[in-house]
């Protein structure tokens, strides 16, 4: 490999790009046979205009006709990765490290909270949580993911201790990898394709892994459902049977987003995007006015009895005892009542842009091709919800 060796014991540096060389070390003898020597990278920060360093490893795996290209493409990676401002810290120097700094820089307590709760379950106190960042390859991350792909998804549990579980859903463990995936690419650059430093292949999502919901409940099956519903989660259930609105963005309401002079309820951004406004019929109208008397606009509209708001952790259980009690399809869920709204419109007939602005499902598609509709059409569907 051409190129200087500035200092004593210092790489051999070559020029790969403005800003950015590889360096190679050779090892000293060892019992009379040649050690494989180590490859770095050195980078000029954009910010700093200072050279960060990093120690890429010796490939003693490759043969050692491919070592210098696949150090040479990490040491690319790495810049790319110092030019965008996500170069490894000594702080994080292993797995659960990098999963602990991207909880940490998360923008609200709840997310920081679902994420810190997948990792405690699936990430820390399996080996994968131990391998330093700098000796991560492809095998760690499929060796993980085969263990999970393995762990049944907890279907409920009963006050006896029973507890009901079910193979784990391809969705949700798409879901479980995703969070894995935003947390490495913080602090580490892809791997070559095909290569062992390859890290990001395994946790590829699983194609169409959410299927078509075949659940559906209809009128009489949702109120057997609200009978047997607790008190406390009644109010937020009912809702979801009136409103074709997502759960998570409908636990997100506060009581300033219902306007009762307008009769307008402002839907906060969601798995749709922007944020919307839609028309609301007469018997949920009623519903939000109960639940935001004598409450702060900032106050959830539903709320649990420590005035807290619902989430997919704590409406679950309720729901599902509910559903156990009323005889109800085991696999109903939050969503469930979504869809099945959802389907009552589309069978009444009713155009498809009024359910997608209502429901926030692709409206910008369907918007584009049919126009806009007056909120007069969306509150007459509405009304047909009633329960």
């Amino acid at each position: 490999m051409s190129g200087k060796q500035s200092k004593t014991n210092d790489p051999y540096w070559q020029k790969l790009f403005a800003g950015c060389f590889i360096g190679y070390r050779a090892s000293e003898k060892v019992s009379g046979k040649s050690a494989n020597g180590t490859w770095f990278a050195r980078v000029t920060d954009p910010d700093t205009g200072k050279y960060k360093k990093k120690k890429l490893g010796d490939y003693g795996e490759l043969e050692p006709s491919r070592r210098f290209k696949a150090a040479k493409d990490a040491a690319e990676e790495y810049a790319k990765l110092v030019e965008t401002g996500g170069e490894l810290t000594p702080e994080i120097q292993t797995v659960a490290d990098a999963c602990r700094d991207y909880t940490a820089k998360l923008a609200t307590p709840e997310k920081r909270k679902e994420t810190k709760q997948r990792f405690d379950r699936y990430i820390y106190d399996q080996p994968l949580a131990r391998v330093k960042l700098e000796k991560l390859r492809k095998r760690h991350l499929q060796e993980w993911r085969d263990w999970l792909e393995k762990q049944p998804a907890l279907v409920s549990r009963s006050k006896r201790g029973e507890v009901k579980v079910r193979p784990r859903a391809p969705s949700t463990i798409n879901r479980d990898m995703a969070v894995l995936r935003a947390a490495l690419s913080k602090v580490l650059a892809y791997g070559a394709p095909g290569t062992v430093s390859a890290w990001q292949e395994p946790l590829a999502s699983i194609r169409r892994a959410d299927g078509k919901r075949k659940t559906y409940l209809d009128r009489e099956q949702r109120r057997q459902l609200l009978r047997h519903m607790s008190r406390e989660a009644e109010p937020f259930v009912r809702a979801l049977c009136l409103l074709p609105i997502r759960p998570g963005a409908m636990a997100n309401l506060s009581v300033g987003d219902y306007q009762a002079a307008t009769g307008l309820l402002n839907i906060g951004k969601d798995k749709a995007g922007e944020t919307r406004d839609i028309p609301v019929p007469d018997e949920a109208a009623k519903l939000l006015s109960e639940q935001s008397k004598d409450k702060l606009p900032a106050a959830p509209i539903f709320m649990r009895k420590d005035g807290s708001r619902w989430t997919r952790h704590t409406w679950k259980r309720p729901i599902s005892v509910a559903v156990e009690a009323a005889g109800l399809p085991g696999d109903a869920t939050a969503y469930t009542l979504r869809h099945s709204t959802i389907t009552d419109l589309v069978k009444a007939g009713l155009p498809l842009l009024t359910i997608a602005q209502i429901s926030g499902t692709s409206a910008e598609m369907i918007e584009r091709h049919y126009g806009q509709l007056t909120n007069e059409a969306a509150l007459n569907a509405l009304e047909g919800l009633a329960l």
